[in-house]
């Protein structure tokens, strides 16, 4: 079974308008993937150099209920922010991120891909993704291949320093490309958060060892 990776640019767009941020961010992780024995040739791809991917987008969309997307996690959770801080409910919320479940099922669909590794948090992506080629085989015949979901069975996520689910989103991850220097003050943040908890638990740089 073939594996592929890509370097989500278009979907960065969604929160970084800076394009700069976008190429330096996009290099980290390519660097970081060489480095993990990653091959250019055949696994990885950069996700705006296939502009056939956003025009399958585009088509997905077209039979996409808008419906299905107003239940997204990432918008409904945008949505309840601004209610929150009694502000207008689309506030600051793009067609980007309302739409990019959309763009998520092109990258799936596009390569006929039948499993998909996820998380338990990111199973409503792939459930939305099957959705849309479910539709879109019923309407025009047998095209998509319907993936299924590969779920780590224990469940477990790589948490940041905070305890929360590692994510850039939190401002909590540790960089695969930090310094020594940056990474010992990675660690002794997690350690100084945890000795200062009244329920001492076992911390996330255990985990990560």
């Amino acid at each position: 079974m073939s594996s592929y990776f890509f370097l989500a640019d278009l979907h960065a767009i969604i929160k970084q308008t800076n394009p700069n941020e976008i190429k330096v961010s996009v290099n980290e992780v390519a660097l970081a993937w060489l480095s993990s024995g990653l091959d250019p040739e055949k696994v990885f791809y950069r996700q705006s150099n296939i502009p056939e991917i956003t025009e399958l987008a585009w088509i997905l969309s077209c039979v996409t209920a808008k419906g299905l997307i107003n239940r997204s996690h990432a918008y409904k959770a945008a949505v309840q922010l601004n209610h929150d801080h009694t502000k207008d409910e689309d506030k600051g919320i793009s067609m980007g991120l309302f739409s990019y479940p959309v763009l998520m099922a092109a990258d799936i669909l596009m390569f006929n891909s039948s499993h998909v590794p996820v998380g338990k948090d990111q199973l409503q992506h792939l459930e939305i993704t099957r959705d849309i080629a479910e539709k879109f085989n019923h309407q025009y015949g047998n095209t998509f291949v319907i993936p299924e979901a590969i779920i780590n069975k224990d469940g477990k996520l790589l948490v940041g320093h905070d305890g929360r689910k590692m994510s850039k989103s939190y401002n909590n991850v540790i960089p695969f490309l930090s310094s020594e220097k940056e990474l010992k003050k990675q660690y002794l943040k997690l350690l100084l958060i945890h000795l200062n908890l009244e329920n001492l638990r076992i911390i996330p740089v255990v985990i990560y060892f």
